[in-house]
């Protein structure tokens, strides 16, 4: 079996809170993010961009989001509203996979948005392969406006994902899906 087998046979997401540092070199990055973008993308549409928040920005975002949770849950306590300040502060690194998917005449959304999906996964594995531990997540704020707005994305554009990134030892592995369950064979 090659490195690249083992390495997808064995990966795990590991929980930011788990995670310490410290985070991937400028050049570490680079070279993860050079990765996840060479995905499948038809019609060369790149249909993602990516916004890396790291250092104190990760502090600042968290206090938008804990904001944010404030004006939708009033009653919430102290404890709860620094669990959601402190949720893009676990890890020592956060990166933001923005689908930027429109209406194109030949490439349907469908596929660009897949392609988003794709460059989320290709830069889990290429963290991965450098020896850091990642945790691919969304959470209510992905789907929140004016989270979204505080990010800086575009009306048209959606999180494909927040991608923690740190150091960190994977819990034992879950329970994976029987292939019989699964798999199907077509024939005519």
């Amino acid at each position: 079996m090659t490195d690249t087998l083992t390495l997808l046979k064995t990966r795990r997401s590991v929980p930011p809170i788990a995670m310490t540092g410290p985070a991937p070199t400028p050049a570490e990055l680079d070279a993860i993010l050079s990765v996840a973008a060479r995905v499948p993308d038809h019609g060369k549409l790149a249909p993602w961009r990516f916004i890396v928040i790291e250092g104190d920005a990760r502090l600042k975002l968290g206090d938008a989001i804990a904001e944010i949770f404030v004006q939708d849950n009033p009653d919430a306590g102290p404890d709860r509203i620094e669990v959601e300040r402190k949720r893009l502060a676990l890890a020592p690194l956060v990166v933001a996979v923005v689908s930027t998917a429109a209406p194109h005449v030949k490439i349907p959304m469908w596929e660009q948005e897949m392609s988003a999906g794709a460059a989320c996964m290709n830069f889990v594995i290429a963290a991965n392969a450098l020896g850091f531990a990642t945790s691919w997540l969304t959470g209510w704020m992905a789907y929140d406006r004016r989270f979204l707005d505080r990010l800086g994305l575009a009306g048209h554009e959606r999180l494909a994902g927040l991608i923690h990134v740190g150091r960190g030892k994977p819990p034992e592995d879950r329970v994976r899906p029987v292939l019989a369950d699964i798999v199907t064979r077509w024939s005519a």
